[in-house]
């Protein structure tokens, strides 16, 4: 008698599979392969792309100059720590060459004096372009920047040299960016700064 209650369990657990299975070919339906439109007079959406416009100092404009700065304050921000910190290979591709140059041979500098340099990044107050130019097929942008920052150089003993490890100091940067208006690729170089 025990027997004749497996095989009815198992008789119900094949209907409920064959419900579900009827159920989810009802719902889902089935292709055929000659399924017409819904609606004809449903249009499919197309997505019209806009073609970008070419980057030069008359299509710079207020949109342009928001998205640059936004860029830039992560590029201040990315390359202050990074030299502070001495890896300059990070920033390499935020860097023209000379700029590349003047850092790499400052890092030298504080290698062979054996100075150490601590800085905390404490923020932005204020990200202004003061001026943009095209210059030939280069799109300059001057930047001043005003952050909060945190510095001071020990030497091998730990000693204080310059700044102040206790201290948020104001700092004024004006930075010079460029970008060759025919290249595709979004990066911005740093080609000039001055404290």
């Amino acid at each position: 008698m025990s027997y004749s209650f497996e095989y009815i369990d198992i008789i119900l657990l094949a209907m409920i599979a064959g419900f579900i299975f009827l159920r989810l070919r009802g719902i889902l339906g089935k292709k055929t392969g000659f399924e017409e439109d819904i609606n004809p007079n449903f249009h499919e959406e197309t997505v019209k792309t806009v073609p970008e416009k070419k980057l030069n100092s008359e299509t710079f404009d207020e949109s342009a100059k928001k998205e640059f700065l936004k860029g830039a304050q992560i590029a201040y921000e990315t390359i202050v720590t990074n030299f502070s910190k001495g890896k300059l290979k990070d920033i390499k591709s935020l860097l023209d060459m000379n700029v590349y140059e003047q850092f790499n041979s400052a890092l030298d500098e504080r290698k062979s004096k054996n100075y150490l340099s601590e800085t905390t990044f404490i923020g932005i107050n204020s990200a202004e372009i003061k001026h943009h130019q095209q210059n030939k097929n280069m799109l300059e942008v001057t930047v001043e920047f005003v952050s909060e920052i945190i510095s001071c150089i020990r030497d091998k003993e730990n000693k204080i040299i310059s700044g102040d490890p206790e201290k948020v100091k104001k700092v004024s940067d004006v930075w010079k960016f460029s970008k060759d208006s025919r290249s595709t690729n979004p990066n911005w170089l740093l080609i000039d700064t001055q404290a």
